[in-house]
């Protein structure tokens, strides 16, 4: 699925876990591409729902149960279900669409996408319904963009990790990179130069961000509605059976 404005072409793979699989500018690709079959963790600008980040050990205690999830990143699970999900396909223009899937895990739900493209910037919104059970929720979004030639992403602080790579819900100041870590407030818009002529401003209004950076070929700013683990770390929205979270990435740029 294509979506036009401007000089900006975005392509939509709802197969491919209703991810955005390209953002052209000008003739300049802006994300790490793939194609169905490839890694779905690797690639893209995909959806993270029920849950953003890291659940340690792919379980968690909730209303006197324990839920457990898929662990597809040992010995963890990540970034929840929507990203290998099949989307259906709601509404489709030139230059937007509109995109629904249940949520693969024992509490049910469904996720809800609306993406707007305007000549300058990609506006990603989405939302996760609670179906007839109460559900703790973390969304957001997953961009690999092609590695910046510079970048400034600053942050007044960061989450810090134990041994497994989970944040333990301590706020400690920024180390230096490279990153594979949860951050708070930013101290400025978070730019990079993704090409010689195309410079990228990620916003939203989430208040988490995990920014990895440790790849050659690739960064990763992740807006996200909580932290890593937030169900066991008691810091998910929770929601009541029909209630909603929603909340809105836009992916902007200047040539």
């Amino acid at each position: 699925m294509e979506l036009h404005a401007g000089d900006a072409t975005v392509l939509v793979s709802p197969v491919s876990g209703g991810r955005v699989a390209s953002i052209e500018v000008g003739g300049d690709e802006l994300l790490v591409t793939g194609a169905p079959g490839d890694d779905p963790l690797l690639w893209g600008s995909y959806p993270m729902a029920p849950y953003a980040g890291r659940i340690r050990h792919g379980r968690f205690a909730w209303d006197g149960r324990t839920i457990r999830l898929p662990v597809n990143l040992e010995p963890h699970a990540i970034h929840g279900s929507g990203f290998v999900s099949a989307w259906d396909v709601l509404d489709e223009g030139l230059d937007h669409c509109e995109l629904q899937t249940a949520l693969s895990w024992s509490l049910g739900g469904k996720a809800h996408q609306h993406l707007q493209l305007t000549p300058d910037a990609l506006v990603c919104v989405l939302t996760v319904t609670a179906d007839s059970d109460p559900m703790p929720v973390t969304l957001g979004w997953h961009p690999w963009f092609r590695k910046p030639l510079s970048a400034d992403l600053r942050f007044e602080q960061m989450y810090a990790k134990d041994d497994e790579g989970i944040p333990t819900g301590e706020l400690v100041a920024p180390r230096p990179e490279p990153w594979d870590d949860c951050f708070v407030r930013p101290i400025a818009p978070l730019v990079m130069q993704v090409t010689p002529l195309v410079e990228v401003t990620v916003s939203s209004d989430c208040d988490h961000w995990v920014v990895y950076t440790a790849p050659e070929h690739a960064t990763c700013v992740e807006p996200q509605s909580g932290p890593p683990d937030a169900v066991n770390l008691g810091t998910a929205t929770v929601l009541l059976p029909g209630e909603m979270l929603q909340r809105t990435m836009t992916i902007s740029w200047r040539r």
